[in-house]
């Protein structure tokens, strides 16, 4: 195959698909709208024009006015707003990455085990009270970065083992320590001291932005825009990769590197986004084999758009999690399966039908 045809096909794995560039905009007007009804919309609703009233006064170094709306804006549903559009974003970037490394469109971070092991960190932190500091100052977030980490060695350890650093021998890892990881999860909730206990542990399973503040909102800003840069910089060779081992390294793709390196980025952003939000099942499933349909597989379309999408879902999810319900509010988990299994499966059989 002469090497320009080959470059070509890298380029654009999917002929078949939509302009990725008027979705992006239409997705990037979304999201401040989106953003701006997650600040007004709650138990007590705000005008449009007092939430970005609030944020000007915040932003310009103008005192705060007397009153709730000041404190209820900019302390408790700018910050949960901003959280769920940074983790929708990084679940969209970590789910097409993981897509890319494995080469199989319905793989997300839970396949890789790491998403298990900040569970589990999670979990030992609200069973021995660590929760609000604890020991050494973890705390419930660094807990779970901490077990995400761990799980990364341990997966790291077994794919490597015998050399090479092959697809189906990562997929085997992961999915064999993060199945123990989880049994392990369940016999760590079954002994929880109380029943209040046992329903933190079990509603920070299912995902929850619940604790946003401006504190937790700091790594997780730094961490998915940078995981976007250095994934959309490597877009060609995530394309490669897609065409397999051969084709990529004919190239000039240094494979066993490039899937090294996506491995450790992919495993420390789903560290950094569990260890702020739990464990919000489907969306980095989901969303990147959605954009995928829409505007093909050509990673430098399907990265920026997977990102932007990403975010706009999580935060229209995290309001149907805060007002379905007068008493309660919902897990993140529990939404975006039940809204987001429905919508894969229509699309899936709407691109099927079509023959494509």
């Amino acid at each position: 195959m002469p090497s320009t045809l080959v470059r070509r096909k890298a380029s654009a794995p999917e002929e078949r698909s939509l302009p990725a560039t008027p979705l992006a905009v239409v997705l990037a007007v979304a999201l401040p709208a989106a953003l701006t009804a997650a600040v007004a919309w709650g138990s007590t609703s705000i005008p449009p024009g007092e939430v970005w009233g609030v944020v000007w006064r915040r932003l310009s170094g103008e005192a705060p006015r007397p009153g709730t709306n000041d404190l209820i804006v900019w302390q408790l549903r700018v910050p949960r707003a901003l959280l769920a559009a940074l983790v929708g974003a990084g679940l969209g970037v970590v789910g097409t990455a993981v897509q890319a490394l494995v080469r199989n469109p319905l793989a997300d971070p839970y396949l890789l085990g790491i998403s298990n092991g900040a569970s589990l960190g999670a979990v030992v932190a609200i069973v021995l009270g660590l929760g609000a500091g604890g020991a050494l100052g973890l705390g419930l977030s660094g807990a779970a970065f901490a077990g995400a980490l761990a799980a990364f060695a341990l997966v790291w350890a077994v794919a490597r083992r015998g050399g090479g650093f092959a697809p189906l021998r990562l997929v085997l890892a992961g999915v064999a320590i993060g199945q123990f990881l989880s049994g392990f999860t369940s016999y760590l909730v079954l002994q929880a001291g109380d029943e209040q206990q046992t329903h933190s542990v079990l509603f920070w399973l299912m995902g929850s932005l619940s604790g946003a503040n401006w504190q937790m909102l700091a790594v997780p800003a730094v961490a998915v825009p940078v995981a976007l840069l250095w994934l959309q910089a490597r877009a060609r060779g995530l394309n490669a990769l897609l065409m397999g081992d051969e084709t990529a390294a004919g190239l000039g793709v240094d494979v066993t590197r490039l899937r090294r390196e996506l491995f450790a980025v992919t495993s420390v952003l789903t560290g950094v986004l569990v260890a702020v939000s739990g464990a919000i099942a489907f969306v980095a499933l989901m969303v990147p084999h959605v954009c995928r349909l829409i505007v093909g597989g050509d990673h430098r379309r399907l990265l920026p758009v997977s990102a932007l999408f990403g975010a706009v879902l999580l935060v229209v999810v995290d309001i149907v999690c805060r007002t379905a319900m007068d008493t309660q509010e919902l897990p993140v988990g529990v939404v975006t399966s039940l809204l987001g299994a429905p919508a894969l499966l229509y699309l899936l059989d709407r691109r099927l039908g079509s023959g494509s």
